[in-house]
């Protein structure tokens, strides 16, 4: 092998590596492990990105936010005091009105409050998110029931201060099995609330889980639940997306008059979709490059291996110098060694998350991408490369009359 080509050194390696299946197994440890938890968590993120856009898709389209305190900070990221503000500020029919009346060109506007409660049907009792909203909203939020499956309440019911609602999907499953909930009588926080609807399935898990956990009441209704009429958020809808800017403009201008500028913020769902992912995104290389030190240990790992390999075959090495191999010839033999023990570790590893993958994809969103895998892949060549040269180069520094005396 004085001038080897790729497919002998191919060979060769392969054929050394597999002399010592445990050794090479243990080798590899390292690398599978990072590469398998670089896999998953950034398949998790992904995931994570698709689902959250498609419940933001699932809640309508052209939508507005009016949100209490400074939610945004000037990057467009969360502020650090968007906690503070959801305590701090609340809003009022007057400002609905308000709104209503400056702003000509929007479907709705609507005002909505949030609060924890317990549903009881029979000796059945659940938690749900009681959303006290307008009638509108089910339109806009594409929660209507469908056909079969009840109505949402009217402007009568909202006007009467009716006290019915509609449950969401799983806590209508939870509380009557199989039974029909349409015309039935729930406790939510003491109150006889009658179920007219269930609404359509949103999907559970994070960030959305809560929908289908969820009663909807006439605003009036959710006002005697929370013992205040204070407003937590305005939903508003526009005729079109291209209005969406001009909107926001004009609804900070309206909402100025009665708050402070940190006292509210008015945005979009781009926006709001934009900084949840810039989290995630942020969160996901953060814990990727955690994951990454695995590989690092790995290459050392391997770098130790192929060193004591070197001093194993010092009589082989020497031979082979001997009958005529360049230092090259050896350099790249020993290389290619380390390349290919890290890349089959990168390769179990990418086979190992993406099993994984599937597997929590039944209960918690997880996506492999084209990219992940890629990278991956060029990560492993480069740690195999990196941590191979140092032996490497001992080994082609070799000199062929000392290695053949060698014992």
């Amino acid at each position: 092998m004085l001038k080897p080509t790729i497919t002998e050194l191919l060979k060769t390696s392969l054929r050394s590596i597999l002399k010592n299946k445990g050794r090479t197994a243990l080798t590899s440890l390292g690398i599978i492990i990072g590469v398998t938890s670089v896999i998953l968590l950034t398949s998790i993120g992904n995931g994570l990105k698709n689902y959250i856009a498609q419940q933001f898709e699932s809640l309508g389209s052209n939508l507005i936010y009016v949100l209490p305190g400074k939610v945004f900070n000037e990057s467009g990221g969360f502020g650090m005091n968007a906690a503070q503000g959801l305590l701090s500020t609340s809003f009022s029919q007057k400002d609905i009105q308000n709104l209503k009346k400056n702003l000509d060109t929007v479907n709705v506007v609507i005002g909505n409050v949030e609060l924890a409660g317990k549903a009881k049907y029979r000796n059945k009792k659940e938690d749900v998110t009681i959303v006290a909203t307008g009638y509108e909203y089910g339109k806009v939020s594409n929660t209507i029931p469908k056909e079969g499956k009840g109505v949402w309440f009217s402007k009568e019911d909202e006007a009467k201060k009716a006290n019915v609602g509609v449950l969401g999907a799983d806590s209508a499953e939870k509380l009557f099995g199989n039974e029909n909930p349409l015309g039935k009588t729930v406790i939510i926080n003491s109150k006889n609330i009658k179920i007219i609807g269930v609404a359509e399935k949103k999907g559970g898990g994070l960030g959305a889980g809560h929908l289908d956990e969820t009663i909807y009441v006439p605003l009036e209704v959710g006002f005697s639940f929370a013992g205040n009429r204070n407003i937590q958020s305005i939903l508003l809808q526009t005729k079109n997306k291209e209005e969406i800017d001009l909107i926001k403009k004009q609804t900070e201008k309206i909402m100025l008059k009665n708050f402070e500028e940190d006292e509210f913020s008015v945005a979009d769902q781009s926006q709001i979709l934009s900084s949840i992912n810039s989290i995630l995104g942020t969160l996901t290389i953060a814990l990727s490059g955690i994951a990454a030190i695995s590989l690092i240990v790995g290459g050392i790992g391997i770098m130790n291996i192929m060193i004591a390999t070197v001093t194993e075959r010092t009589r082989e090495i020497g031979l082979r110098k001997a009958v005529g191999a360049t230092p090259r010839a050896i350099l790249l033999q020993f290389l290619f060694e380390a390349v290919i023990l890290s890349c089959l570790g990168g390769l179990i590893g990418v086979l190992l998350g993406g099993a994984i993958t599937q597997a929590i994809n039944q209960f918690f969103p997880a996506k492999v991408t084209f990219i992940s895998v890629f990278l991956a892949f060029g990560v492993s060549f480069a740690v195999g490369i990196i941590f191979g040269v140092t032996p490497a180069r001992r080994a082609s520094k070799l000199s062929p009359i000392e290695a053949l005396r060698y014992e």
